[in-house]
This record gives C-alpha cells, structure tokens and sequence, in this order.
C-alpha cells in the first residue's frame, strides 16, 4: 500500500483530504507542522508522495519544499488559499508536482495523486535509481539520499559490498580486504558489522533487505550503487 504524506494545519480541510486517498486505497499521514514532516522524511520515512499546504503554523511551504528537494525527489503537490498565477508558477519552478487552490475537490486532488504516482513509477527504469552513492572525497555512503553514519569498518565493508554487488564475499574475503590486521581478528566480527549495517539501513528504508546472507558462504548485497 503507498503511503501518502498530508501536511495540513487544518483538521476539516486534513480529515476529508485523508478520507478521499483512503478510499482509493492509500495510506494517509498527516501532519500539522512543517518541521515534523520534515523530520519524518529525513527519518527514513518511505512515503511515495507529498501533500503541502503552503500555509503553515511554522513555516512557508514554499521553503518547506526547498529544503525537501535539497535530500529528496518525492512528488509534491501543493494547497493553497491563495490562486494567484505567480504562486502556482513559483511551486512549479522550485519543484512541485501539482497545485490546487482552496476551496478544491478531495476526489479530484486524490484523482490528480494517482496520475501523478502513475507517471513517476512509469519514468522510474529511466531515471538514476541508485540506492547507495558513494562520495569518496568525503568517505561517505549515501542511501536513498541519506548520508549513513557509519564506522570505518562499517564503511569499508559497505564499499566491498557495493564494487560487485550480487556477488557472494566470504567472511574471510572482508577481512582480509577491510582489517589491517585480520589474523588478529575473528570471523564473528564481520557478522557484528553486518548486523549493524542492517540496522542503520532499515532505519532509512524499512521495507528493504539490500544485504543478503548465505549460510555456510558469506554475504553479498543487492541494489545499484554510483559515485558522486
């Protein structure tokens, strides 16, 4: 189920908004302040598209939407009370979706969600779909435009990982690759590292397992990766 996320201050305007996606199938989160959503999405949150209103208790939802695009390429359609034409050009330029104005349609803004979903998911095997970006100036991993807060060793086999993925590395072909010294070290500490890798994925994306085990062989991880 795709899950849809509604920032609305006001609560008749969010609950028919909410019952309309619901009834087409979605799931519906509101949020009433900016900076909550914004923690959400920067939490690892999966949500597959973005409702703003543009007037919020906290913030301008048109720089609420500069900071998104700063980490992420989710749809975003806007609300608005105000229907002037530079409005809606200004929320089309700095990288929305859509715009409606107050008073509108719950039906027709669920109606415009679904062409929307439809027409991104349709682009998706064209576009850079790369889960992990390695920035190897600044030695970091980005997941799903999340920069992970990893150990050296945690990075070090991370970046194994993703030279080959699908291809099944045994523990001792990370350890003599990522320790200095791996006879000093045992084959359970790369399973510990893996085990927090995992951990430090899912909070990003819990619906994905991009590492894999095979008992008795070693790991391996799936996903695309590029460099920046």
């Amino acid at each position: 189920m795709q899950k849809i996320l509604l920032i609305e201050d006001e609560s008749a305007i969010a609950d028919t908004v909410i019952y309309a996606l619901e009834t087409e199938g979605f799931q519906a989160r509101r949020y009433s302040l900016g900076r909550e959503a914004l923690a959400a999405l920067q939490g690892g949150n999966q949500y597959s598209l973005l409702i703003l209103d543009v007037g919020l208790p906290d913030s301008n939802g048109f720089d609420l939407c500069k900071q998104i695009r700063r980490f992420s390429e989710i749809p975003i359609i806007f609300l608005t009370a105000r229907n002037e034409e530079i409005d809606r050009i200004v929320g089309l330029e700095i990288g929305a979706d859509d715009y409606m104005s107050k008073p509108f349609s719950p039906r027709e803004l669920a109606a415009r969600v679904k062409v929307i979903l439809k027409r991104t998911q349709s682009q998706a095997p064209t576009q850079s779909t790369s889960e992990f970006v390695i920035d190897e100036a600044r030695a970091t991993i980005s997941y799903f435009g999340q920069t992970l807060n990893l150990t050296r060793y945690e990075l070090l086999i991370l970046k194994l990982l993703l030279q080959q993925p699908e291809r099944v590395y045994s523990r001792q072909q990370i350890m003599d690759a990522v320790w200095s010294e791996p006879e000093t070290s045992l084959e359970r500490a790369v399973d510990t590292h893996i085990k927090t890798l995992r951990t430090k994925l899912k909070e990003i994306n819990p619906e994905g397992e991009p590492i894999k085990t095979h008992r008795g062989l070693g790991y391996s991880i799936s996903g695309r990766a590029s460099e920046s």
